[in-house]
């Protein structure tokens, strides 16, 4: 969105992994133009580890949407907008770790893929939104208002992959649906082709959903 022309502010919620439930203020969504909500290792169920700040994230989104502020979710962040939106979000039986194609509504806008994803948990299309785009393992991203959830990673690169894969515990790797390995070789495959793909959904965010008059020339 920066090559958009947007100033960028970032918050991060839990810098360490050892402290995942500090207190946090989001402050007034009123103050940001667009709001991109990103992701997490925590579930936005588990209110035992991060009931700190989770509800106030929620009610934050929840606000935002009320007030037409634009909001991109990605993964946990679009479970979050899912839930702030009365949607639900509970464990899939179909984890997605690495490159996987969806079916996508609007191929030209949101392509099928592939997208890199890393979750394990998945959302319900909140009531009133439309699904956009899914997996076998549930949907993949819808739209309401100025608002729109995706459960892929458009945002990735190399080095953010390789981050997660460095960073993750032993046991998660260890599950059969992760192949480190192919993760890194496919990401790198992938990224170029990628980028292009998350421009064309970067633009489409933005001048159908978030500001559709905006950008309308005569």
């Amino acid at each position: 969105m920066v090559e958009r022309g947007y100033a960028a502010t970032s918050l991060t919620v839990a810098p360490s992994l050892d402290h995942p439930n500090p207190v946090v203020d989001f402050g007034d969504p009123g103050h940001h133009d667009v709001i991109v909500a990103l992701g997490s290792v925590w579930s936005v169920y588990d209110h035992g580890t991060i009931g700190n700040w989770i509800g106030a994230e929620l009610a934050f989104l929840a606000e935002a949407h009320g007030r037409q502020i634009p909001i991109l979710g990605i993964c946990f962040g679009g479970q979050a907008l899912s839930a702030a939106l009365g949607g639900t979000v509970d464990p899939t039986p179909m984890p997605e770790v690495g490159w996987y194609p969806v079916e996508s509504d609007k191929p030209d806008v949101l392509a099928e893929g592939p997208w890199m994803q890393w979750h394990f948990d998945r959302f319900t299309v909140p009531a009133g939104a439309t699904e956009v785009a899914r997996s076998a393992a549930g949907p993949q991203a819808f739209a309401v208002g100025t608002s729109v959830g995706v459960q892929f990673h458009p945002e990735v690169t190399s080095d953010i992959v390789s981050g997660w894969v460095d960073g993750s515990p032993q046991d998660v790797l260890d599950r059969p649906e992760i192949d480190p390995h192919a993760v890194l070789a496919d990401t790198s495959r992938f990224e170029p082709a990628a980028r292009a793909r998350t421009d064309r959904l970067v633009d489409w965010f933005l001048d159908e959903i978030a500001f559709p008059t905006r950008w309308r020339r005569g």
